[in-house]
C-alpha cells in the first residue's frame, strides 16, 4: 500500500502521489457521507415525525390565534436555544472539546462535565426570568397581542410552561456535541425525534383531557414540549455513560479550555443577538399584519427545514467534526478536502430537494395540511410563504457547512460580522417592504439575508485557506444549477397539468408519488448525461449501506 499518511507524500514517486491524493480524496468523501448518511437517516425519521406533529396541529388548532399564540410563545425560548445550544455553544464547543480529547480524554470528560453546570446555571436563570417577566417579554415581542386578552393570556402563561424547555435542550445539545466529536452521530441525531413523538401524543389525546379538568386543550402543547425535551436528554445518556463521559471530577469551571469556550460563546453571541432582534422584529411584523400570518410562515417554514435537517444539517454536522478533528492534527490539506466533499455533496443533494419542493410546494402542503381546522385559503398562503423561503435554501445549507468552520479556524469573530450584516440587511428589507407588500416578505427576507451571508462567509474562507474561485464555482456545481432547474420546471409543469385538487385523496398520493420520482428520474438522469453519474453513484451507493 502507498503512504498510509499525507506526510508520507513528500517521499514518494509521482504515479505513488497520484494514487495517494486519489485515496486520500475518496477516503475524505467516504467519511463526510457515512457520518452524514448516519444524522440524515437519523433526522429523516425526526423531521418525518416532525411533519406529522405539525400536520396533527394544523387538524385540530389550524391556522388560527391560538396557534399563532403557542408559535410565538415557542419562538422565544427558541431564540434562546441559539445561544445556549446549537447556535452559538455548539460550534465553539465542539472545536476546542476536540483539542481537548486528543490530548487528554480525561481532560475532555471533566470539561463535559464543567460545561454541563455552567449551562444549568445559566439557562436555569434565564428560565426563571422568562417566567418571572412573561407579560413584558410577550407585550415586546407580540405588542398587537396585548390588544385581545385572551390570546395575550394564553401566550404568557404557554411561556411560563415550556420556558425550562431551554435548559433541556442545551444539555441535550452538550451531549451530542461531545458523542460527535466521538464520530457518534445517529443517536444523538434520532433524538429529537422522541421530543417529536411526545409532542404528537400531547397534540392528538392531551387537548381532551386537560379540557375535561377545566385547563385550556392548547396548554397540553406547552406539556408536550418539557416533555419531549427531558426525552431527547434521556435517550443519549446511555451512551455517555458507555463511551466513558459519565460524570468526572474534579471539574473545573474556569479552565483554560472553558475560557476559550466562553470567548467564543461572547463572540458569537454579538450574531446571535442580532438574530434575535431579526426574529423580534419579524414576529412583530407578522403579528401586525393578519390573523394565522404567523402560522402560515411557521408551517411553510418547517417544510423548509425539512430538506435543510435530514441534508444540510447532517452534511454540516459530518463536516464540523471531521474538518476539526484533521485541521487540529494538522491535516490542513485533508481538511479543505472534508470541506470541499462536504460543499459538493450539499449542493447535489439540497439543490434537488429545492427544485422539487418547489416545483410540488402545492401538493405538497394541501397533502400534508389541509384538513380539519386548516383550510384551501391556508394552502394558498402557506405555499406562497413556502416557495420564497426555499429561494435560500441552497444558501442555507452553504450557510451550515461555512459558519463552524471558521470556529475550527480560530477566527469566530468573521462569521459574527457577517451574520450581523446580513441580518441588518433583512430588517432593513422587511421594514421597508412589509407595510407594502404584506408578510409574505419576511420569507424573502430570510432567502436574501441568508444568500448574502453564505456568498460572504465563502469570500473571506477563499482568502484564508487560499482557495481558488474555482473552488466554489466550477462545472461540477453548473452541472447541478442547471440540472436542478430544468429538472424543477418540467415537474412545475407536470405538477400543474396532472394534480388535481378535488380528485381522492388516493389518487391524488398515486400522482403525487409518481411526480416525485419522475422529478428523480430526470435530476439523476441530467447529471450522468452531463458527465456526473460517478459521483452521483458515489452518493446513492453510500447512503444506501
Amino acid at each position: 500500500m502507498f503512504c498510509k499518511k499525507f506526510g508520507d507524500i513528500m517521499t514518494i514517486s509521482g504515479f505513488e502521489m497520484v494514487y495517494c491524493f486519489n485515496r486520500m480524496k475518496k477516503n475524505v468523501l467516504n467519511k463526510i457521507m457515512g457520518s452524514a448518511s448516519k444524522m440524515a437517516m437519523a433526522t429523516f425519521t425526526s423531521r418525518i415525525l416532525g411533519l406529522v406533529r405539525e400536520q396533527a396541529m394544523a387538524a385540530i388548532f389550524g391556522a388560527s390565534g391560538i396557534t399563532d399564540a403557542f408559535n410565538v410563545a415557542y419562538r422565544i425560548p427558541n431564540m434562546l436555544r441559539d445561544l445556549f445550544a446549537e447556535g452559538a455553544f455548539s460550534p465553539a464547543f465542539v472545536p476546542v472539546f476536540t483539542e481537548a480529547k486528543n490530548k487528554d480524554f480525561n481532560t475532555a470528560r471533566r470539561l463535559l462535565w464543567s460545561m454541563f453546570i455552567v449551562l444549568l446555571i445559566l439557562t436555569v436563570f434565564v428560565c426563571l426570568l422568562m417566567i418571572i417577566f412573561a407579560p413584558e417579554i410577550v407585550a415586546t415581542i407580540a405588542p398587537r397581542f396585548a390588544s385581545h386578552a385572551e390570546k395575550f393570556e394564553i401566550t404568557v402563561n404557554l411561556l411560563r410552561i415550556m420556558a425550562p424547555f431551554l435548559s433541556l435542550i442545551s444539555i441535550a445539545a452538550l451531549f451530542m456535541g461531545a458523542l460527535n466529536t466521538l464520530k457518534i452521530f445517529f443517536v444523538p441525531a434520532v433524538a429529537p425525534a422522541f421530543f417529536n413523538i411526545v409532542m404528537i401524543v400531547s397534540i392528538i389525546f392531551l387537548p381532551r383531557w386537560f379540557e375535561s379538568h377545566g385547563i385550556r386543550g392548547v396548554y397540553a402543547l406547552g406539556f408536550g414540549v418539557i416533555c419531549g425535551g427531558l426525552l431527547q436528554i434521556i435517550v443519549q445518556v446511555p451512551l455517555i455513560i458507555r463511551k466513558n463521559l459519565g460524570p468526572m471530577g474534579p471539574v473545573n469551571l474556569i479552565s483554560s479550555h472553558t475560557k476559550k469556550i466562553f470567548a467564543r460563546i461572547g463572540i458569537g453571541s454579538i450574531g446571535i443577538a442580532a438574530n434575535q432582534i431579526n426574529i423580534f422584529i419579524n414576529t412583530m411584523l407578522a403579528t401586525g399584519t393578519v390573523v394565522g400570518a404567523v402560522s402560515w410562515l411557521n408551517y411553510a417554514f418547517r417544510l423548509f427545514q425539512f430538506p435543510l435537517g435530514i441534508l444540510g444539517v447532517s452534511i454540516a454536522g459530518s463536516n464540523l467534526v471531521h474538518f476539526s478533528d484533521a485541521w487540529k492534527a494538522g491535516r490542513k490539506e485533508e481538511a479543505i478536502g472534508f470541506l470541499k466533499s462536504s460543499y459538493l455533496l450539499s449542493l447535489i443533494t439540497i439543490f434537488w430537494a429545492m427544485s422539487m419542493l418547489f416545483a410540488m410546494s402545492g401538493p405538497t402542503i394541501h397533502l400534508i395540511f389541509e384538513r380539519g381546522a386548516f383550510k384551501f385559503t391556508d394552502t394558498l398562503m402557506t405555499t406562497d410563504v413556502l416557495r420564497l423561503y426555499l429561494l435560500g435554501l441552497p444558501f442555507y445549507s452553504l450557510y451550515k457547512i461555512f459558519g463552524p468552520t471558521f470556529y475550527s479556524l480560530d477566527k469566530p469573530k468573521i462569521p459574527v460580522i457577517i451574520s450581523v450584516c446580513s441580518i441588518i440587511v433583512n430588517i432593513v428589507f422587511c421594514l421597508t417592504f412589509v407595510p407594502i407588500f404584506g408578510f409574505k416578505i419576511l420569507a424573502l427576507g430570510v432567502s436574501l439575508s441568508i444568500t448574502i451571508n453564505a456568498l460572504l462567509q465563502a469570500v473571506f474562507l477563499g482568502k484564508m485557506l487560499s482557495l481558488r474561485p474555482s473552488f466554489f464555482l466550477n462545472f461540477k456545481v453548473i452541472k447541478v444549477i442547471l440540472s436542478g432547474s430544468v429538472t424543477c420546471g418540467i415537474v412545475f409543469v407536470l405538477t400543474e397539468y396532472f394534480f388535481d385538487y378535488n380528485q381522492s385523496f388516493l389518487v391524488k398520493i398515486l400522482i403525487f408519488v409518481a411526480l416525485g420520482l419522475f422529478g428523480i428520474f430526470v435530476y439523476g438522469s441530467l447529471l450522468a448525461l452531463l458527465g456526473e453519474w460517478n459521483n452521483l453513484k458515489k452518493v446513492l451507493g453510500r447512503f444506501k449501506k
